[in-house]
């Protein structure tokens, strides 16, 4: 990778994004050494303009930022780092420098994954999900196919009311039948990503 540090007293500015969300987190400045150790430790560390040394972020608060991956710019004066943050990326104590919520749009499903997970592993009598679970793999295999048969027939008609309810129920029993393999949807969405590559 090629990073043009001649300009600005040898220093480049970083653009922040969060590789899960998208978000961008924060922005700052690196020079030579702290992106070698960036590539090193696999944690972002920066060139404090104001504590004038290098500086990890994270260090005192905890809240790293773990390096995902580094792309400079067409002018390679600017990179784009991507990465997991550990915590609020914030010295305030918020997710960004702008005040704004790094969620996933799609965190519920997240939520939605554990509900199901727990149901699994704390089965309750009064829950379908863990009634679900009891009957065994086959049965589970089963109802996600009455779902997807479901919705299939919902989709020849023009009651969206109705159709949307069954992509509900089909979404919701594939999540149980991913739980009953043991997996989740973050497995399949990193097939889809490979396959878009």
């Amino acid at each position: 990778m090629e990073v043009d540090f001649t300009k600005n007293d040898g220093l480049v500015p970083c653009i922040i994004q969060d590789d899960d969300t998208g978000t961008v987190l924060m922005l700052g400045y690196m020079n030579a050494e702290a992106l070698q150790q960036t590539l090193q430790e696999k944690r972002v560390t920066f060139y404090s303009r104001s504590k004038q040394r290098l500086w990890t972020k994270g260090e005192e608060s905890g809240h790293y930022l773990e390096l995902v991956s580094i792309a400079s710019d067409c002018d390679h004066d600017t990179l784009l780092i991507r990465v997991t943050p550990t915590g609020p990326v914030c010295h305030t104590g918020t997710d960004t420098c702008w005040g704004e919520k790094n969620e996933n749009p799609l965190s519920w499903l997240n939520q939605l994954e554990q509900t199901i997970t727990d149901r699994k592993d704390k089965p309750s009598e009064s829950s379908y999900t863990s009634q679900l679970f009891a009957k065994g793999i086959n049965k589970v295999a089963q109802k996600v196919g009455e779902e997807a048969v479901e919705l299939v027939i919902e989709a020849k008609d023009n009651n969206r009311d109705l159709f949307l309810n069954e992509a509900a129920d089909l979404l919701y029993h594939y999540l149980i039948l991913l739980q009953a393999k043991g997996l989740t949807l973050k497995d399949v969405t990193g097939i889809l990503k490979q396959r878009a590559r």
